[in-house]
C-alpha cells in the first residue's frame, strides 16, 4: 500500500483547491439562496480541463484517474456541495459512462464538448414510480425504421433544466424483463423531448434537479449504446464508479463542516476560556476527524479497484454508504459546536448539513448500500 499522492495528483490538487477556494466557494451561499447555476464556474472548470479529467486526450480531455478525479471532487465538494453534485452528473455518469460504453463515432461525437464544457450532460435513470428498484424502469422505446419512439418520463434528474445531452435508460423488450433495457443519447432538441419545471429542495440547491419527458421523443438508432437490450451491463458496471465519486464528494463536504468546527471552537470564549478546551467539544471534533479519515481511505481503496478495473460492488458502497453518513454526523455536529450560530444562515454549516443530507438518499440509498453489502459479503 502507498498512501502517498503522485506530484502530479499533489499539483491537481492544489490547482483545484485554489480554484475552488477563490471561485467557488465565494459564490456558494448565493447560487444557494437564488437556487442559481453557476454557468460561469462550468465554464472556467471546462477551460482548466476539470471537466474532462476521466477523458482521454484523444477526445479532447485530461486523461486521468478515478482516484485523481476524486482528489479534484474532494476540493469542488469542500468549496460548494451544490457543485460538486452538477460536476459529477456531468462528469462521471454522464461523460465517463459514454466513455465506457459507447461507440468510437459515438465518443468522437459527443465527448469534446462535454470535456470542454461546451455542452453539459446528464443522466436519466430515475422515474416516478421507479426509484431503488432500477431495473423496473417504464420508459419505452420502439424501433421504427432508422428511429427509436421514446414515451415515458423521468424524474429527479440532476442538472436537467441546464444539460444538453443525456444518456437514458429505457425499456426494449418488455418480455425480457432486466435484461430488456437500452440506454440512448438523447439531445435537448429532439422531436417529443421536454424538460419540467425544476424542483425546489431542501439543499444542494445550486444543483437544478427536474423531471424530463418523452412523448413520441425521435432518437436516431446510432445514438443506441452499446446495442439493443445491452443496458443491464452498463448500469452494473458504472454504479462502482459513481458510488466511489460520491463518496469523495462527502469527504470534502465533511471536511468543510469540521474546518468549521475547528476553528469556531477555538474563537468562541465561555466560562472563561476557549470551548475547544472542553471535553464534550473536544470528544466531538475527535469523532469527526476519526469519520473523514476512515471515509477517505475507503474512498481512496475503492478508486484503486475502479482504476485497477476490478469490480468493487461493496467497496464502492462502503465508501458511499460511510462517507454520505459520516459527511450528516459530520455537519450536524458542526452545528451543535457553533449553537445558535450554527443555525444561522451566515455561518453557512446549515447549508452543509441540508446539502450533505442527499448523499443517503441520491445514487442509491443508503438502505440500499447496506443490502449490497451484504450480499456481496454473502456471496465472497
Amino acid at each position: 500500500m502507498d498512501f502517498h499522492l503522485t506530484d502530479e495528483q499533489l499539483d491537481i490538487q492544489q490547482m483545484v483547491r485554489k480554484f475552488a477556494r477563490n471561485e467557488i466557494a465565494p459564490i456558494a451561499a448565493e447560487i444557494d439562496e437564488n437556487s442559481r447555476f453557476p454557468v460561469e464556474t462550468f465554464e472556467k472548470m471546462g477551460e482548466l480541463g476539470l471537466l474532462g479529467l476521466l477523458i482521454p486526450e484523444q477526445y479532447g480531455g485530461v486523461g486521468q484517474s478515478v482516484l485523481t478525479f476524486c482528489i479534484a471532487m474532494e476540493e469542488v465538494a469542500y468549496a460548494c456541495a451544490s457543485t460538486s453534485l452538477s460536476y459529477l452528473a456531468h462528469s462521471v455518469l454522464c461523460a465517463h459512462n459514454l466513455l465506457c460504453n459507447g461507440s468510437d463515432e459515438q465518443k468522437k461525437r459527443y465527448l469534446p464538448d462535454l470535456a470542454s464544457g461546451k455542452k453539459l450532460g446528464a443522466i436519466a435513470m430515475t422515474e416516478p414510480d421507479v426509484g431503488s428498484d432500477v431495473l423496473a424502469i417504464e420508459t419505452f422505446a420502439e424501433r421504427r425504421g432508422d428511429e427509436y419512439i421514446v414515451n415515458g418520463s423521468k424524474t429527479f434528474i440532476t442538472n436537467a433544466p441546464v444539460a444538453d445531452t443525456f444518456l437514458v435508460y429505457v425499456r426494449t423488450d418488455r418480455a425480457l424483463g432486466p435484461k430488456g433495457l437500452s440506454q440512448l443519447i438523447v439531445e435537448r432538441g429532439f422531436p417529443g423531448f421536454s424538460i419540467g419545471e425544476a424542483f425546489h429542495k431542501m439543499g444542494m440547491r445550486g444543483s437544478p434537479t427536474a423531471p424530463i419527458f418523452f412523448q413520441d421523443c425521435r432518437v436516431p438508432v446510432e445514438n443506441l449504446v452499446r446495442g439493443e437490450n445491452k443496458a443491464l451491463s452498463i448500469i452494473l458496471g458504472g454504479l462502482d464508479v459513481e458510488r466511489t465519486v460520491g463518496g469523495s464528494m462527502a469527504v470534502g463536504a465533511a471536511r468543510a463542516a469540521f474546518d468549521r468546527a475547528v476553528a469556531y471552537s477555538k474563537e468562541r470564549r465561555q466560562f472563561g476560556q476557549p470551548i475547544a478546551l472542553f471535553e464534550m467539544i473536544l470528544e466531538k471534533l475527535a469523532n469527526m476527524s476519526m469519520d473523514i479519515e476512515a471515509a477517505q481511505l475507503l474512498t481512496y481503496k475503492a478508486c484503486a479497484l475502479c482504476d485497477e478495473g476490478v469490480r468493487c460492488s461493496a467497496e464502492a458502497s462502503h465508501a458511499k454508504l460511510f462517507a454520505s453518513e459520516a459527511s450528516v454526523r459530520a455537519c450536524s455536529e458542526a452545528i451543535q459546536i457553533l449553537g445558535g450560530y450554527g443555525y444561522m444562515r451566515e455561518y453557512e454549516v446549515e447549508r452543509m448539513l441540508r446539502d450533505a443530507r442527499m448523499g443517503t438518499i441520491g445514487g442509491g440509498t443508503s438502505e440500499i448500500q447496506r443490502l449490497i453489502i451484504a450480499r456481496e459479503v454473502l456471496k465472497r
